[in-house]
C-alpha cells in the first residue's frame, strides 16, 4: 500500500456512528469501512472516530488508552482508545486506525446503536451522539490531547452533525469541516433544552443556526456550520434542494448550493466479487456467467422455493420502511405470482411490513420466501442467485444494492430517484445499442408503473441475448471506491487550501 501517513499527507478525522463489521445498520456502515480504505490508498492520512458500543469494543483487539475526558461539563466521563480495524482479506487486507470513545454510561447497553431492544429511540441519543460530536471537535482543534492533528473533520449524517457547530464556536485554531448527508430523512431532532445541555451557546438556537421548527436539529447544525457539504449522488444533491426530499431544509440547502457536491458511493469490490465471494455456491465472472445458475438453485433450496432454473427470480434486500417501497411489492404480488415468478426478501424493520411480508410468504408457498432479520452471507447469495433485483424506493440518496446487483450480473429494476438514476442505465433500444444498458427504471411511484417495469423485465429475460448483454454490461462497470475517493480527496484539498489562505 502507498505511504498514506507521510509527513505531508492530508490528515482527516472520519466521524461515524457505525462501521462494518463492528457495527452496521445500513449502508453507512459499509461506506465507513470502504471509503477510508480507498482514501488511504490515495495517501490520505485518515482515521476513524466512533462510539464504543459493546460490539465495537469486542471486535477490536489491542486497544490502547490515548486520552481521558473526565472534565467535559456536559457529558459523562469517557476514555479515548486507539486500535486498528482489519479490513479486506488476503492481498487486499489492510488496517484502519480507529479511535473509540469508551463511555459505558452512554454506550454499554443491550440493543442497537440508535434503538433499544424494543425498537424505540434511546431517550438519551442527543447526549450519546452529542459526545461523539464533542470529542470529534476537541480532536480537531488546538485543545486536542493528541499529537496527531487533523486538517479536516469529515462528519457523517446527523449523529456527528453538531461537530461543525462546536468547531464554529471555538475561537482557536481548528480543522475545516465536511458534512456528508447519507439520508436527510433522519435529522436528529431534540427539544430546545438540549442546546444548553450539550454546551452549545444560546445564540446558536436560531433559524441561522441549529433551530429547526422549534427543536434542535443535529443535521441542520451540520448543514449550516460545515465548510462544505456532500451527498451520496449528484441527483440526490439536486433533489434535496427542493420539496419534498428537502424535508424542510431545502431553503437552507438551496442557499448553500455552491458548497454542495454529489459523489456517488462506491462498493467494496473485494468484499463483493462474484469471482471470489466465499458465500456463493459457485463463483463466476463474465467469462463463465453460466455458473451463476448454481447460485440460483442453491438460493431456491435454501429458501424453500420450488427448484426451477428457468423461472424468473426477483429479490429485495433492505430495511422494511415506507421509504423502500415495499407497499408496491405487496400490491404487485398477485401479478408477480401469475407471471409465474419467484420472490426472495431479506430484511427487517417496520413491524407491520414484517407481518405483511411474512403473510405473503405463507400465501405463496414455494413462490415467495421472506427472511426477517439480517444475514450477510445470505445477502451475497441472494445477489448472485436472483435474476432481477427490485428497488422501488420512494427516494434513495445513493443505494448500494443496485450496484452489488449489477456487479453480480443481476439487472435491477429501480424507481428513478436519487442515486438509482445515476447508477442504473435504463434498458432501451439506444442504450442496448451503445452497450450501456444495465437495468430498468420506472418513473411513477405507483403499482401500475412498477408492474409495467416488471413486464419490461420479463420481456428482456426471455430474450437470452439481451439479458446476457444486460448482465455483462453491469458486471463490467467500475463501481470501485477509487473514483469516489478521488472526488473526496479533491474536496479535502480544496478545504485545506481555503483554510490556509
Amino acid at each position: 500500500m502507498p505511504s498514506s501517513t507521510s509527513h505531508n499527507a492530508i490528515k482527516v478525522l472520519f466521524v461515524t456512528p457505525e462501521v462494518y463489521p463492528l457495527c452496521k445498520t445500513g449502508g453507512l456502515g459499509d461506506v465507513s469501512a470502504a471509503l477510508p480504505v480507498a482514501l488511504r490508498e490515495l495517501s490520505v492520512d485518515i482515521r476513524l472516530l466512533l462510539p464504543g458500543y459493546p460490539s465495537v469494543l469486542a471486535g477490536l483487539k489491542y486497544k490502547r488508552k490515548v486520552a481521558i475526558f473526565d472534565d467535559l461539563s456536559h457529558f459523562p466521563s469517557a476514555t479515548l482508545l486507539s486500535a486498528k480495524l482489519r479490513t479486506g482479506n488476503g492481498r487486499s487486507a489492510t488496517s484502519l486506525p480507529v479511535y473509540i470513545i469508551d463511555c459505558p454510561a452512554l454506550y454499554q447497553r443491550e440493543g442497537g446503536p440508535y434503538l433499544d431492544t424494543a425498537g424505540n429511540d434511546w431517550p438519551d441519543n442527543a447526549v450519546r451522539f452529542g459526545l461523539l460530536s464533542k470529542i470529534a471537535a476537541i480532536l480537531a482543534c488546538d485543545t486536542s490531547p493528541l499529537t496527531w492533528q487533523p486538517a479536516i473533520v469529515h462528519c457523517n449524517d446527523w449523529q456527528s452533525g453538531i461537530a461543525p457547530a462546536y468547531l464554529h464556536f471555538h475561537s482557536g485554531k481548528k480543522a475545516a469541516s465536511l458534512m456528508t448527508i447519507h439520508n436527510l430523512a433522519f435529522q436528529g431532532c431534540f427539544p430546545p433544552s438540549m442546546v444548553a445541555q450539550l454546551g452549545l451557546p444560546a445564540r446558536s438556537f436560531d433559524v441561522n443556526g441549529v433551530e429547526y421548527y422549534g427543536n434542535l436539529s443535529f443535521i441542520k447544525a451540520g448543514i449550516f456550520y460545515a465548510n462544505h457539504i456532500t451527498t451520496v449522488s449528484p441527483s440526490y444533491a439536486r433533489e434535496i434542494q427542493q420539496a419534498p426530499l428537502g424535508f424542510g431544509l431545502q431553503g437552507l440547502l438551496a442557499t448553500r448550493r455552491q458548497d454542495i457536491s454529489g459523489i456517488v458511493n462506491g462498493i467494496d469490490t473485494v468484499e463483493w466479487d462474484p469471482a471470489t465471494d466465499p458465500y456463493l455456491s459457485k463463483n463466476y465472472s463474465t467469462q463463465n456467467l453460466s455458473a451463476k445458475i448454481s447460485n440460483k438453485l442453491a438460493l431456491q433450496q435454501k429458501m424453500g422455493l420450488t427448484s426451477d432454473k428457468d423461472r424468473l427470480l426477483f429479490a429485495a434486500i433492505s430495511r422494511f420502511s415506507e421509504q423502500k417501497g415495499y407497499d408496491l411489492i405487496l400490491e404487485a404480488a398477485p401479478q408477480l405470482a401469475q407471471i409465474p415468478s419467484q420472490l426472495v426478501v431479506l430484511g427487517n424493520g417496520d413491524a407491520v411490513l414484517e407481518e405483511d411480508l411474512a403473510q405473503l410468504a405463507k400465501n405463496y408457498p414455494g413462490q415467495v420466501a421472506v427472511h426477517i432479520g439480517f444475514d450477510e452471507g445470505l445477502s451475497h447469495l441472494i445477489e448472485a442467485g436472483a435474476d432481477c433485483f427490485l428497488m422501488p424506493s420512494r427516494f434513495e440518496p445513493c443505494g448500494l444494492n443496485q450496484m452489488y446487483s449489477q456487479h453480480y450480473g443481476t439487472p435491477p429494476l429501480v424507481h428513478a430517484t436519487g442515486g438509482l438514476i445515476d447508477t442504473v442505465v435504463d434498458c432501451t433500444a439506444s442504450t442496448l445499442a451503445d452497450g450501456t444498458a444495465s437495468g430498468f427504471q420506472f418513473h411513477d411511484m405507483t403499482a401500475e408503473a412498477f408492474l409495467e417495469g416488471i413486464q419490461r423485465v420479463v420481456t428482456a429475460y426471455h430474450d437470452k441475448a439481451i439479458w446476457q448483454q444486460l448482465q455483462k454490461n453491469g458486471m463490467r462497470k467500475d463501481f470501485s471506491w477509487r473514483t469516489s475517493a478521488m472526488a473526496y480527496r479533491a474536496i479535502y484539498q480544496s478545504l485545506l487550501a481555503k483554510s490556509q489562505s
